[in-house]
């Protein structure tokens, strides 16, 4: 169950100056008149008390005049105020007051608040009244990050403001500022009810196992370079025997052989003569070439297994659209053993090759579902390969740098040795050098154990993997989605709007509305008028409220539109004569599809409606709850806080 809004209330810079905007809850409320007089600032002033991070109130009177801000939020059987104080100076306010009261309480005087809630405890408390499950977490698009939905996600999907309502290149809410596209992308499939909250659990816990086989990697090879084994210590022993400290051993030493033999270098006086005939810089030199080249080669292997993975995605994602673009057509849903088999599936007149069109329909869809099917098993098998590659990378590059380590310890001991003359003075050095390692290696053996657990993850990671390549969110999201584009379809063509004969889809991906065309698809952004625009948005932020609130998604119950009729004379006219008689019909025809889904609703929707209009019309006139005049002195902000006593 989520909420409605009840009341914006300001609150004046002067003692006792409070104003209340009531609104109507399951109805339509329109407030019309002049410009400037405070409608567009509802919008802002419910944005700024949901918990935003910035002040959009305008400059103008309700900042000059407004002291604090309030909005009451209503839900059978519940009430929740809201206040924020407006900003002094440019820092935005960080805390807030947020009360239960009981239904129908009046707002508290402001003396009575008291403002200690911190922003983000305040947006949890208003993401948990508007029913969203804070343990859910979404994959965002775009970055290797999680999402937690809260409410001002939601708020993508109620405000439509004034440079919004008919926009052609922006649907959503905030659409057209930086990171939100990747974000509404992110939280569309959790508002719709696509997201399982056990599978969405799953992947938050898929993905904290991969951070944290990265971390243990990473530690795990840091620690490697502090073992005996590593490439210092090999050094170190090399050095040893070539300063005669030690005999030379062949093959391969452990981590503590390499340790006691640095040990007995340290207990010899004098120096041991027997080196080895073997070149050890030549051994090191061979090695690393090996290195480089198993190197480069998974490299290269990693790079064609991310196309491969690019690739089956990039096929995933086509495959699933033209799905639903056929399925949306509505030709492949007949049954064949009731419907007519000689008849068009889309006029319905008598065609003999009926029959055989709707069986390679069908036949179409069914490859679709095969190729899918196969997809959806092979990617997390391609991303297993993918991960021990990337982990066989890390290991070879870790031995690189061992290496380089072994080789650049080498070098430099061999030139200081033959710097030294005296065998006494060259093996001096070398055990110095010894010494100094020990003293670190006993204190990294002194240290917790780094405990490696790779193994350990990389099961659980495969388990979950496997659990998760049976999900069916892209299948519910698309089916969703084209019991939606129904809606807007049905809207666009009570509103007469163009191309509502066309098969209408949400794009959730563009970010868009899309007639699917005998010329090919057409964006909103390519569709000519207006009013296009307008009804385009109206239809999709309707359908996808009436989708919200019979399928309980935790969405607010209300839609905000700023100025709809913009679209058909400028702001400044007022009177309805200002309309022509053809623009007047699709204005209020706007206004009776707002009127068709509130029925439809049954009180279980709010919208609110700012406006210069005002029409003699009861789909209009009856809904008035608010007209702001110069002739009849009122607006937001009452006339007499701006007396020139309130000023001094």
């Amino acid at each position: 169950m989520t909420f409605q809004i009840q009341a914006v209330t300001i609150y004046g810079k002067q003692p006792g100056q409070m104003n209340i905007v009531p609104f109507k809850t399951g109805a339509l409320n329109i407030v019309t008149g002049d410009s400037r007089r405070g409608k567009s600032a509802l919008l802002t002033i419910i944005d700024y008390c949901l918990a935003s991070s910035d002040y959009p109130v305008k400059a103008g009177k309700v900042r000059d005049y407004v002291s604090a801000y309030a909005i009451t939020l209503f839900k059978p059987g519940q009430q929740l105020f809201v206040a924020r104080r407006a900003p002094e100076g440019k820092a935005v306010s960080t805390v807030m007051c947020v009360l239960a009261q009981a239904p129908d309480a009046p707002p508290p005087a402001l003396e009575d608040l008291r403002f200690s809630t911190p922003g983000d405890v305040a947006r949890g408390l208003l993401s948990e009244f508007c029913g969203i499950d804070n343990t859910v977490r979404v994959p965002a698009v775009g970055k290797n990050t999680l999402i937690a939905p809260s409410v001002r996600h939601a708020l993508f999907f109620c405000f439509q403001a004034q440079n919004e309502v008919a926009n052609p290149d922006v649907l959503f809410h905030s659409q057209g500022e930086d990171w939100k596209p990747n974000t509404i992308r992110g939280v569309i499939p959790y508002f719709l009810g696509a997201v399982d909250r056990d599978q969405a659990l799953l992947q938050n816990e898929l993905r904290n196992l991969r951070r944290d086989l990265a971390d243990n990697e990473a530690v795990v090879a840091i620690s490697a370079d502090l073992t005996p084994a590593s490439g210092q210590a090999q050094a170190l022993l090399t050095e040893a025997v070539e300063a005669g400290l030690l005999p030379p051993q062949t093959g391969a030493l452990t981590a503590d052989v390499v340790l006691q033999r640095l040990r007995n270098a340290m207990a010899h006086g004098s120096p041991q003569h027997g080196l080895a005939d073997d070149d050890p810089l030549a051994a090191l030199n061979s090695r690393r070439t090996e290195l480089r080249r198993l190197f480069a080669q998974t490299r290269a292997q990693i790079a064609d297994l991310k196309v491969e993975l690019a690739e089956n995605t990039d096929f995933n994602d086509q495959a699933v659209e033209q799905r639903a673009r056929l399925t949306s057509l509505g030709l492949i849903n007949q049954d064949a053993e009731t419907s007519g088999q000689d008849r068009c599936p889309v006029c319905d007149s008598r065609v003999p090759s009926a029959n055989a069109t709707i069986a390679d329909l069908r036949r179409d869809v069914a490859y679709l579902d095969g190729d899918l099917r196969a997809i959806g098993s092979d990617t997390p098998a391609i991303q297993r390969l993918l991960a021990d590659h990337e982990t066989r990378l890390q290991k070879l590059r870790s031995e690189l740098a061992r290496n380089q380590d072994e080789t650049r310890e080498l070098t430099t001991a061999m030139r200081a040795i033959q710097q030294e003359p005296d065998d006494l003075r060259r093996s001096a050095i070398v055990q110095g050098r010894i010494s100094l390692y020990l003293d670190t290696a006993a204190q990294h053996a002194a240290a917790p154990r780094v405990l490696d657990r790779r193994e350990e993850l990389r099961e659980q990671i495969a388990e979950l993997e496997e659990q998760l390549s049976g999900s069916t969110q892209d299948e519910r999201l698309t089916s969703f989605l084209s019991l939606i584009n129904q809606g807007i379809k049905e809207k666009a063509r009570a509103l007469d709007l163009d191309f509502s004969d066309s098969p209408i889809r949400l794009d959730t991906n563009r970010l868009t509305v899309i007639a699917d065309t005998l010329d090919g698809p057409v964006q909103l952004k390519n569709m000519g008028s207006a009013e296009n625009h307008l009804g385009y948005h109206v239809s999709t932020l309707l359908s996808l409220h009436e989708w919200f609130t019979k399928h309980s998604g935790p969405v607010p119950r209300v839609l905000i539109l700023d100025q709809p009729s913009q679209v058909y004379f400028p702001a400044e006219p007022t009177d309805e004569e200002d309309l022509q008689t053809n623009d007047r019909t699709h204005l209020l025809n706007i206004f009776k599809a707002i009127h068709h889904t509130l029925e439809q609703l049954a009180g279980r929707m709010q919208i609110i409606v700012m406006e210069h209009a005002d029409l003699d019309d009861p789909a209009f006139s009856d809904h008035v709850v608010q007209r702001w005049r110069y002739g009849n002195d009122s607006g937001l902000v009452p006339s007499s806080w701006m007396a020139p006593e309130n000023d001094s």
